[in-house]
């Protein structure tokens, strides 16, 4: 063989061995390397906040108004004519405070001589009965002297109630609404005087669905916002057991305190009541957004860096942002670049907190 040859040949096999040889493994093993850097290079950056679901006291918000507790019309209950009134309209009243008064007339006159009944009725019974106890009269005649006595006392006492009504006062503490009567009119029995309100305990009113329902419960607290800006606290006293014909919602009132009456029947008010505690996110509304259906929710980024969309519901909002349920307890949420990237789709999360490092802006 020629030395050409051989020289080719062994040049061949030095080739073929060196090609088999572990030295060219690192080259083979850096590849992929290369390749894969190149394709996280082209993978979209996103940034992410970790958010962790924390207890949230869910709460139905009602639109209500303020009532009085209770109130009377006062009505006369004798004839006569008002010669005074002391007490003037918005007047804050106690049990028994006077409201008006009634002329007298003979009323005077007729217990005086209803009195003087009532003692010679009381002789006359006192000697029936020595006489009777001595058997010189009959036990008839001691009765008919006991029930002539009895009939004096009771016309004393009927005189006696009509004096008392000539004065017309409060039957409990409260806010003397409206005054019928003035002086020089003349009054029936029966006819209106005046209207008296109980602001305290002042009860605001509002409506609650079917659904809302078995979320209340008698004495539960809830907070009350006034149209005039003042927030107070108060306490269901009341939830009707019969829903209203057509709507189906049902009365609910709650009770406030209001001892100095500052607070008037007839204000809107906003009614906050506590209803259950559930676990939820508090989010930027800017993180929300929508998918092909219209659904509102997130999207987050999962361990292996692939977006995924998240229906989401809003259960309350503030100040600080939205709470809304339907996520898991801990979840990575896109909170810039959400509206660049598809669900499905692979990305780089970047951290919130190495937004300034370099990271997603």
């Amino acid at each position: 063989m020629k030395p050409s040859y051989l020289v080719a040949s062994g040049l061949t096999l030095a080739a073929a061995v060196w090609m088999a040889s572990p030295y060219v493994l690192p080259a083979a093993e850096e590849q992929p390397q290369v390749a894969s850097a190149t394709t996280e290079a082209k993978l979209p950056l996103v940034r992410v906040r970790q958010s962790v679901a924390q207890p949230h006291v869910e709460t139905l918000v009602l639109t209500g108004h303020t009532e009085f507790s209770r109130q009377t019309l006062i009505r006369a209950e004798t004839a006569g004519r008002v010669i005074a009134v002391e007490a003037t309209e918005g007047a804050v009243l106690h049990e028994g405070d006077v409201i008006a008064r009634l002329a007298m007339d003979d009323r005077e006159a007729r217990m005086q001589e209803s009195r003087a009944l009532v003692a010679q009725r009381r002789v006359e019974f006192d000697a029936a009965a020595k006489l009777s106890a001595q058997g010189y009269q009959s036990e008839n005649r001691r009765a008919e002297a006991r029930a002539a006595l009895d009939s004096a006392l009771a016309l004393l006492r009927r005189v006696e109630l009509d004096i008392e009504r000539t004065v017309l006062r409060a039957p409990f503490d409260g806010v003397l609404q409206d005054r019928v009567a003035e002086i020089g009119d003349y009054v029936q029995s029966g006819d209106p005087v005046a209207q008296i309100i109980d602001l305290d305990p002042l009860i605001a009113v509002a409506q609650v669905s079917e659904r809302e329902l078995p979320d209340l419960r008698a004495n539960q607290e809830g907070e009350l916002r006034m149209a005039t800006g003042e927030t107070v606290v108060g306490r269901i006293g009341y939830i009707s057991s019969v829903g209203a014909e057509g709507t189906r919602t049902f009365r609910i009132e709650l009770e406030i305190a209001n001892p100095d009456n500052h607070l008037p029947a007839g204000l809107t008010t906003e009614l906050r009541l506590p209803v259950k505690t559930v676990q939820a996110h508090l989010l930027s509304p800017s993180v929300l957004t929508l998918d092909d259906s219209g659904s509102i929710g997130i999207k987050a980024v999962d361990d292996a860096g692939v977006v995924g969309f998240h229906p989401v519901q809003i259960i309350a909002d503030g100040a600080q942002g939205v709470w809304v349920t339907g996520l898991p307890d801990s979840v990575s949420i896109v909170i810039v670049g959400q509206e660049f990237v598809l669900p499905g789709q692979k990305v780089v999360a970047v951290p919130e907190a190495q937004a300034g490092t370099g990271g997603a802006s």
